[in-house]
């Protein structure tokens, strides 16, 4: 059994695919602790216009007492907290993969030091539409590498997740690549919010492009000091294949400003800014900081 945390665009995108491949998936929701269990029949629509849909098992944790399988967290980060210590009060959970956005969204797994943790890098895109499918597009494959446990694992867990919709692939030196994506999001995930605009405002529009790259020079300078080696050329090449590739779609915090939820904000800006005001480095990220902060207030404002 492979279960999947969060009963959102992404967690319900990865179920469909899996099922399809014939795996067997339990959707556990993160939040609701008093709801039955239900089967729900989950229509996922590719980029070429095909679908692909499953009759998916819905569940939440109070139906459970181990986890006796790999454990995928899509949730958004800001519920780390909760559910990891909602999964440390069972008798057995299986490896832990974190499919979510940010920096140090791992520190309350490690805290409750469960034996095999990892992190994903999404690079997939995935959206509710209004006729009730979820509209997916995929990026990438998405790379799977070790925060805690035996590096022999990692193969055969990514085997495991693998399938033709929702790519996976193991990396032996994740952090390069956590900390690549972390820097795109700070990027998508503040000015895409702020101008009410979709994932291709950065391929379509010069200046939108410009202060990306202003923000992702920040940003750079704080990855150094954290001995992580990118250039500021390969962050945006990434940014403007993700750009291209999810044209249309909406960013996750956006989404969550208009539906009057909390946002992922704090794991990714803040945190950065964070992180250089302990190395002495506040003065190196203005834009950064400034568009986090206003990203902040525009969705509290909204809820």
């Amino acid at each position: 059994m492979i279960y999947i945390i969060g009963a959102g665009a992404i967690g319900q995108a990865l179920a469909v695919c899996l099922k399809n491949v014939l795996k067997e998936v339990t959707l556990i929701r993160g939040s609701v602790d008093d709801q039955p269990a239900t089967v729900e029949r989950i229509r996922l629509r590719l980029p070429n216009g095909n679908e692909l849909s499953a009759d998916v098992s819905v569940q939440t944790f109070s139906q459970f007492t181990e986890l006796d399988g790999p454990v995928l967290v899509t949730t958004k980060s800001y519920g780390n907290e909760d559910i990891a210590s909602k999964l440390s009060r069972l008798k057995h959970v299986g490896p832990l993969i974190l499919l979510q956005n940010g920096l140090n969204i791992e520190r309350a797994f490690l805290a409750h030091r469960f034996p095999g943790l990892y992190r994903c890098v999404l690079m997939v895109t995935s959206q509710f539409s209004g006729d009730g499918a979820i509209t997916f597009k995929p990026v990438n494959a998405c790379p799977v590498g070790l925060i805690t446990g035996e590096i022999a694992a990692l193969n055969p867990l990514v085997t495991k997740l693998d399938n033709s919709w929702f790519r996976f692939k193991a990396e032996p030196d994740i952090q390069p690549l956590i900390w690549k994506k972390a820097i795109v999001n700070c990027v998508f995930n503040s000015i895409c919010p702020l101008l009410e605009t979709d994932n291709g405002i950065f391929h379509r529009d010069s200046h939108a492009l410009q202060i990306a790259g202003r923000v992702i020079g920040e940003c750079i300078l704080v990855a150094k000091s954290q001995k992580i080696a990118l250039t500021a050329d390969e962050v945006e090449q990434t940014l403007l294949t993700i750009s291209r590739s999810a044209d249309g779609q909406l960013i996750s915090t956006l989404q969550d400003i208009r539906n009057r939820r909390p946002t992922e904000i704090s794991t990714l800006n803040q945190e950065i800014v964070d992180m250089a005001e302990a190395q002495g480095l506040a003065h190196l990220v203005p834009e950064t900081r400034l568009l986090g902060e206003l990203t902040m207030i525009k969705s509290q404002l909204n809820r």
